[in-house]
């Protein structure tokens, strides 16, 4: 088992002058779910090399035991220093593509053509994708085999308007997820702010927030075994 896991390269949170990227856990999390599981994990990121981190997503309110577990496994780190370049791979020779989130996303890889790219022809290979936190935001360009919105009409969930409100936000990202998942037709539920959360619909497997970044890896493992 060979999973793909893609992350920003996008360091500049608006024009706050704050820093932001991936976050942590969402890294951290599905990558030890897919480690314990015995499948060998990638990373890429469209600029390739050390993806930024959210130094955020590092403070002691936000550490957990496996972003303690991530941040000394040296082998882990190597791998996150040398990110391959997005625009270098393709799904081929992967079972799964997996985006963690993070804010860095929004002004990235959902606007990549690679990235956009490798989530409609991972789908049309009849490979799961699952995106959480802000990640689902990347579907925003993506289409339906027939050109429609890929998320038109499947059931998908994402980054609150509330949790954005929470972390004061709003007026800074490029997009609000939810409201851009509504905007494209997808049929968007969640559950109390911070909740873990994980829609799947077919192969396309949606997190909420930081929390469900777990259970949405457990939940791609569990496609993957259905076959």
């Amino acid at each position: 088992m060979k999973i793909l896991m893609v992350l920003t390269s996008h360091d500049q949170l608006g024009d706050t002058g704050r820093k932001t990227g991936f976050w942590l856990e969402e890294l951290a999390a599905p990558y030890y779910v897919f480690k314990d599981a015995g499948a060998e994990v990638v990373l890429a990121s469209p600029k390739g090399g050390r993806p930024p981190l959210d130094p955020k997503s590092n403070e002691p309110d936000f550490q957990t035991d496996l972003t303690r577990r991530f941040e000394a496994d040296s082998a882990a780190n190597a791998v996150l220093a040398d990110t391959i370049r997005l625009d270098a791979v393709t799904h081929d020779g992967f079972d799964a593509v997996f985006y963690p989130g993070g804010h860095g996303p929004l002004w990235d890889l959902a606007e990549d053509p690679a990235s956009v790219g490798l989530i409609e022809t991972t789908l049309a290979a009849g490979k799961p994708v699952t995106l959480v936190c802000h990640a689902p935001g990347v579907l925003r360009h993506a289409k339906a085999p027939d050109g429609r919105p890929l998320v038109e009409g499947r059931d998908v969930t994402g980054f609150t308007n509330t949790e954005e409100e929470a972390v004061g936000l709003t007026a800074v990202v490029p997009f609000l997820v939810e409201d851009e998942l509504k905007r494209n037709g997808g049929t968007f539920t969640k559950a109390g702010d911070w909740q873990p959360y994980v829609v799947a619909d077919g192969l396309l497997i949606t997190g909420q927030n930081p929390a469900s970044s777990g259970p949405a890896a457990e939940r791609l493992l569990q496609q993957l075994a259905a076959g």
